[in-house]
């Protein structure tokens, strides 16, 4: 069993993509070839925005967005420290200095009443996480930044395909950044990422940026490369008409998971208003590390989304946060764990995953007792 089977994907969608990736190699425009533009054009209309931006990777998307809005030295961004470091680093590499706020208990997204404390005079931004395959509270977070006039960067990179009150993931802030690394929702054959953007300014700001601050020999602003590679887009032109069934098959399995796990562990809970991607799906269970080593031992493979918060990394040392600041983000990094689920998981695999799991949490003495949703 797979955590993420990619190899069953590839094999179900073998003729498309690899027909797709042919057609790259006759014409060999491997940069910038015309498969990125329909690209672009096809996720700018299921997101619902003016603009879709491809880049290298979800984190040069990230760093895009704000170099485009002109975040450097001198200011501060608002965001999450229960994340991939992505989400914070980005704001050090333009200069600028994050700061944390912890996370809702049941969402493990931004908390929007902390996020509101943290804005000061030098915050040009808040970068909201959605974590596991959910949006954030964008209505109240969004309510904050426009009384406060500071930007919503809403870093979609594992809620591609997700929505908050009928509005695509990506579309909601005006600014959203997604991954396409190949165990996303939808993901290619290696690094890409994209920006969604409704002002026209700020999109073209942002194009200029990707490609070495202008167009060849013209160069207006400090950019860098940030382009996403041609073949990597045919790939994923090859994988988007089968996301929607891809998506139901994620929310089938996590109802399954959630019926037959009830009592053994605290469940991932669906907020008002989300419909969830399940990009993860992710239980919290106490003794977490003694119940992963007993499922290891069944052949059922986990991971944890994140053992460390970014304010326990040495690489955030500087920021002078010390343990306790965060105790909610502590708190459920020491108990998350992420069960295998992808739209090629038979239910015959999950079932022995939902066994495992019963039976390691009995053994370790873990159920938590408590469930949420």
């Amino acid at each position: 069993m797979q955590f993420t089977d990619l190899k069953r994907q590839y094999e179900a969608y073998r003729g498309e993509i690899d027909a797709r990736m042919r057609a790259v190699l006759d014409h060999a425009r491997f940069i910038m070839g015309p498969e990125i533009d329909e690209l672009e054009r096809l996720l700018a209309r299921r997101v619902g925005v003016r603009h879709a931006i491809t880049t290298g990777s979800g984190t040069v998307s990230l760093e895009i967005a704000l170099r485009g809005l002109g975040i450097g030295p001198g200011d501060e961004v608002v965001t999450t420290p229960f994340t991939w470091i992505s989400s914070a680093e980005v704001v050090r590499l333009v200069g600028a200095k994050p700061v944390f706020v912890d996370v809702d208990e049941v969402s493990f997204n931004l908390d929007p009443d902390l996020a509101a404390r943290a804005v000061g005079p030098r915050t040009k931004a808040i970068i909201a996480v959605n974590l596991f395959g959910q949006m954030a509270d964008y209505e109240r977070i969004l309510g904050t930044a426009r009384e406060r006039g500071v930007a919503v960067v809403e870093d979609a990179a594992q809620s591609f395909g997700a929505s908050r009150n009928g509005r695509a993931s990506g579309g909601v802030t005006g600014i959203g950044s997604t991954s396409f690394f190949p165990a996303k929702t939808l993901g290619c054959f290696g690094d890409g990422g994209a920006l969604f953007v409704d002002d026209d300014e700020l999109a073209g700001r942002m194009r200029a940026i990707r490609t070495h601050g202008g167009r060849r020999h013209d160069h207006r602003l400090i950019g860098t490369n940030g382009r996403f590679d041609t073949i990597q887009a045919a790939v994923l032109l090859a994988k988007l008409p089968h996301l929607d069934d891809e998506l139901a098959v994620r929310r089938r399995l996590a109802a399954r998971y959630a019926d037959a796990l009830r009592g053994a562990c605290r469940l991932p809970a669906v907020c008002a208003g989300n419909d969830h991607v399940f990009s993860y799906y992710t239980v919290r269970v106490g003794r977490r590390d003694r119940v992963r080593e007993l499922l290891d031992g069944q052949g059922v493979p986990t991971a944890i989304y994140y053992p460390r918060c970014l304010h326990e990394q040495p690489a955030f040392s500087d920021l002078g946060y010390a343990p306790g600041d965060f105790p909610v983000a502590e708190r459920v990094s020491r108990e998350v764990l992420s069960l295998p689920i992808h739209p090629f998981l038979t239910d015959a695999e999950q079932d022995l995953v939902v066994r495992a799991l019963r039976s390691a949490v009995g053994q370790a003495g873990g159920a938590s007792g408590r469930e949420a949703g």
